[in-house]
């Protein structure tokens, strides 16, 4: 008699317990309808700009194929230390307290992994991007969720903080602007957020790629903030603001020993961020207002249309602020949100995501992306007033 495990009863526990994305699962509906609209993939619809994309061809055509340093090339670390203290107002060490990454999502994995024991407590808002939960469960750590809601615009709070942290607690994860909602944090909220973190001895990720994506004020960042450049691991990239998502390139600022621990991970286990994305990444960074100064103002008129658009629907949806989602509440219309995209995609052809890929607190909403172009969102809207109309009776 056979007693051997089937494979899947051979996978880690851990592993197991986390869900396919919910995000993925509505890329693979997109994949089978070459005529589909979708708003559901947070990928700027710009082509990265040319001179960007040269430098990489002009990297292949030098020889440009080797490894480089695990941290990633100085001149690039360098650069990305130049940026992010004129834009950030924070100073870092390129040859210390920069790391280079695989996209942000690595840096991400690297941080949780290298602080996290088995049963430490993550705080982390939801609605969050898909990503977080996962991360934190397959490192062994506690994902405690703090909800944030549509009439606090999506603001995270220290009460809100307050009432999940425990002696467990290790680290806080931020994301703001927020993907999926669009919220952003004002200089005030994200104060009283550091005193919280420094009066619970907390370390603090800080996931800020749609930091360049602010429409209204300026972007802060809590590293910033006295007594947190200490305790904060900055996470950016340039995916979002410079269209370059499929150079995956990612960076992690924070103190020596957080970076060093980050690079033990990352050595092992990716080596290094590809020398191409590297050399096109230096020259993004050598004129970095013309490049994103265009596309954040193109956001800004798609993100007003679909908020005229919702408007119009009498469908409720925050003003977002930064990133280039909105987040629309759809809980009044009779379906699931899950309902509501499927319904959505079979009969009009555009996608949108259900909010509950982002956590419970989506329920009852939808994550539209306006990362695609001003015609496409127009017809969009269109096909979903004829759905909504026809939801209503």
């Amino acid at each position: 008699m056979n007693d051997s495990k089937s494979l899947p009863d051979r996978l880690a526990k851990h592993v197991r317990s986390v869900p396919r994305s919910g995000i993925r699962d509505f890329f693979d509906i997109v994949s089978e309808m070459p005529d589909v609209i979708s708003l559901g993939i947070g990928e700027p619809d710009f082509d990265t700009p040319w001179h960007i994309r040269e430098a990489a061809v002009f990297g292949l055509e030098k020889g440009a194929t080797h490894y480089t340093s695990n941290l990633g090339l100085p001149s690039l670390r360098e650069g990305l230390a130049g940026y992010v203290s004129d834009t950030f107002n924070v100073d870092y060490e390129p040859e210390t307290e920069v790391l280079i990454s695989v996209g942000v999502s690595e840096a991400l994995d690297l941080a949780i992994r290298a602080l996290v024991d088995p049963g430490d407590e993550v705080l982390y808002q939801e609605p969050c991007y898909v990503s977080y939960r996962p991360l934190i469960t397959m490192a062994h750590g506690k994902p405690v969720a703090v909800p944030t809601l549509m009439e606090d615009g999506f603001r995270l709070t220290r009460k809100m903080l307050e009432e999940k942290v425990s002696e467990n607690t290790k680290l806080l994860l931020l994301n703001f602007p927020n993907n999926p909602t669009g919220a952003v944090l004002e200089r005030s909220d994200l104060e009283q957020i550091a005193e919280f973190a420094l009066e619970h001895d907390l370390i603090v990720i800080s996931d800020e790629i749609y930091a360049e994506l602010t429409y209204e004020g300026e972007h802060a960042s809590i590293a910033s903030l006295p007594g947190m450049k200490e305790r904060t691991i900055f996470l950016h990239g340039m995916s979002k603001a410079w269209a370059m998502t499929g150079f995956r390139i990612g960076y992690a600022c924070a103190p020596q020993a957080l970076i060093e621990a980050m690079m033990k991970i990352h050595q092992y286990s990716m080596l290094c961020a590809p020398v191409l994305s590297q050399k096109a990444a230096i020259e993004a960074l050598k004129n970095p207002g013309r490049d994103i100064e265009e596309m954040r103002e193109e956001y800004r008129r798609r993100r007003n249309l679909l908020l005229a658009s919702f408007e119009e629907m009498e469908i409720p949806c925050v003003k977002p602020n930064g990133a280039f989602y909105a987040f629309p509440y759809i809980g009044d219309l009779g379906l699931s949100s899950y309902d509501f995209a499927m319904q959505f995609i079979k009969e009009q052809e555009v996608a949108v995501v259900p909010g509950t890929a982002f956590g419970e607190p989506g329920t009852g909403f939808l994550r539209c992306s306006y990362a695609t172009s001003i015609e496409d969102l127009r017809e969009a809207m269109s096909r979903m007033a004829v759905f909504v109309s026809k939801l209503r009776g």
